[in-house]
């Protein structure tokens, strides 16, 4: 990653906030960061999530903070908690409400849109103003904006929002950078609240895709931090999908 001043640490320290980094690809995406020596912070819902993250993630260069992400007050204290940093990845998310269109509940289905689009668009809103010239927002998309499936109507509505959101974003606050990441089926805990056979799932979404095998979150969290290091990119959805976009 571009090395930029840090205020609060050495100069050549970049500090990223990942909100949802307690679990899955969020946890992976600080992992990596931490490892290649930035200072961290990780944020979802839960306290235990939290102190068990910043565990495995030893500490040290990483800070672990409870943030509801509907809660647009809560949204706002978090950044002005946080001050000054380098790099936002947004990765949180209840589990996929897969449902067919005669099944889905209007309340649910406003719920679901609550964390994983306006989550993330007042995120960016709180986090502009915080981030340091050089800095960058990376949001959290999927294969069902491109390449949807009966009962998905949600995830595919919501992926293609904010891929519009990335674009728009990127023009409007330009130079800050603006990215996305286009996902397959990667194996993370959640798809033990999203399907009921979680490995069954798995193996037949690997099975169909040119590489005959779903991702790692390792895998997913290398894309991040290329579109974090990488200063030329900006606007840019990345896909890393196995290929399912072509199977």
């Amino acid at each position: 990653m571009d090395n930029t001043n840090n205020t609060n640490n050495t100069a050549d320290t970049q500090r990223v906030v990942v909100i949802g980094g307690t679990s899955g690809v969020g946890f992976a995406v600080a992992q990596a960061a931490a490892a290649q020596g930035s200072n961290v912070v990780v944020a979802s819902s839960n306290q235990g999530r939290v102190d068990l993250a910043v565990k495995k993630l030893g500490g040290g260069r990483v800070e672990g903070l409870v943030l509801d992400v509907a809660d647009e007050a809560a949204l706002a204290a978090f950044f002005d908690r946080i001050g000054e940093f380098d790099h936002l990845v947004y990765t949180a998310g209840e589990p996929l409400l897969l449902k067919p269109l005669a099944d889905l509940a209007a309340a649910e289905s406003r719920t679901f849109f609550e964390r994983r689009f306006w989550g993330a668009l007042l995120a960016a809103k709180y986090a502009t103003p915080k981030l340091r010239p050089g800095g960058s927002i990376t949001f959290t998309s999927g294969a069902f904006a491109t390449r949807p499936a009966p009962g998905a109507s949600l995830g595919a509505s919501i992926t293609a929002a904010v891929e519009g959101l990335t674009r728009a974003l990127a023009l409007e606050l330009a130079p800050l950078r603006v990215n996305a990441v286009r996902l397959g089926a990667i194996r993370t805990e959640l798809w033990d609240s999203s399907v009921p056979d979680p490995e069954s799932f798995l193996r037949a979404q690997g099975s169909g895709l040119p590489v005959q095998r779903v991702g790692s979150p390792e895998e997913a969290a290398a894309a991040y931090l290329y579109l974090l290091g990488n200063g030329y990119a900006t606007g840019t959805v990345l896909t890393l999908d196995g290929g399912a976009a072509l199977a």
